[in-house]
């Protein structure tokens, strides 16, 4: 083999040696694989590689990967037309219209039993699938499973910002990291998303179907959230270090308070709903900010201090948590500018629910 090849033939991928076992199966769950992708030239062939490793040590068979370019402005939509791979490939084109849109798509193309939806900049561990598939050998179902995520914090402050307020969010999981589950009793109390997620294909198109989002234009949804929630009214979605991956956030200010805002708008369409754990906090933060806001207008000195003050409860809020020096020191220094990013998402979150509303 050439030096510059690797087992799966895409220029420019990182050779992985697997060295375990490969189980001999002749029969098994057929499996789609399902990547939105926008603007990511640079992670996308890593995320494939990575999850070519998983495919070829689990046990499922037929499987395919449905990759959906959603309008991307960059070299995005060349790359993923140069990419060749031992597994069958398809590339869909489409204008931009957002995430959810885009695994729609996907999900509706993919030919198989079971989809796993992954990210561009996602790196799926690689015996996360052949761990799920455990179940399937043993004659049982696969069931539905979110991944355990663990973010790339080196180097990286923004990400350790986001560590660390989904490990305090979602402590009953985090605390003591374990194969477990969770239904719609405990939903709110265990980090999920569809950023590396493994459910039965016609279960997710049956979820879809019943989605419904606050806003008039899907790009603003909140895809994750909602569309689980559904999932959890029927089965039990499962959760294990050993279906894990790892999450490579993105670096620089403007980017990070670019994301806060979003995460801001679509957790007003994920909480803003009755019975959900965050609607309380959700309905005090509107008051409450118009009055902080209020007292901080009436002088210089108050909007000076008031991003002081922000910080150093941040910082407290780490030390209390017993958060190492580095946990609390992102959060004294991008605690006030995530709040203030974050807070102006969540009344864009309303303004939009609002005007979505009339239009209707």
């Amino acid at each position: 083999m050439p030096a510059d090849t690797n087992p799966w033939g895409v220029p420019g991928l990182r050779a992985f040696q697997w060295t375990g076992s490969l189980p001999v199966v002749s029969t098994g769950p057929t499996l789609s694989i399902v990547m939105p992708v926008y603007n990511e030239p640079t992670w996308v062939t890593g995320s494939l590689n990575d999850v070519a490793v998983a495919v070829a040590a689990a046990p499922f068979t037929d499987v395919e990967i449905v990759v959906v370019d959603d309008g991307s402005t960059d070299a995005t939509a060349s790359v993923l037309d140069e990419l060749e791979l031992t597994l069958p490939l398809r590339v869909i084109h489409q204008q931009n219209k957002g995430r959810f849109e885009a695994r729609r798509t996907g999900i509706e193309a993919a030919r198989g039993d079971y989809v796993l939806l992954i990210d561009s900049r996602v790196s799926i561990r690689p015996d996360a699938l052949a761990f799920v598939a455990g179940a399937h050998a043993d004659g049982g179902e696969v069931g539905t499973w979110n991944a355990h995520v663990d973010m790339d914090l080196d180097g990286n402050p923004f990400a350790r910002f986001w560590n660390v307020l989904t490990e305090a969010s979602f402590a009953r999981y985090f605390d003591d990291p374990r194969t477990t589950s969770f239904g719609l009793e405990d939903f709110d109390h265990f980090p999920k998303g569809t950023t590396c997620f493994l459910v039965r294909r016609s279960e997710m198109l049956a979820a879809i179907a019943e989605f419904r989002s606050h806003f008039s234009d899907m790009r603003n949804a909140n895809d994750d959230t909602n569309l689980i929630r559904i999932l959890a009214s029927g089965d039990r979605i499962n959760i294990s270090p050993g279906f894990s991956c790892t999450y490579s956030g993105r670096s620089g200010l403007r980017p990070f308070l670019r994301h806060a805002r979003h995460r801001g708008v679509v957790f007003v369409d994920g909480f803003l709903r009755p019975g959900t754990r965050f609607l309380p906090a959700l309905l005090a933060f509107y008051p409450a900010s118009v009055g902080v806001a209020a007292w901080a207008l009436r002088s210089v000195r108050r909007l000076v201090a008031l991003p002081l003050a922000a910080g150093v409860l941040f910082a407290a809020a780490g030390v209390a948590k017993r958060r190492g020096w580095r946990d609390v020191l992102v959060l004294a220094v991008l605690g006030p500018p995530w709040l203030l990013a974050y807070g102006a998402g969540v009344w864009q979150g309303l303004g939009l629910m609002l005007r979505g509303r009339r239009v209707q």
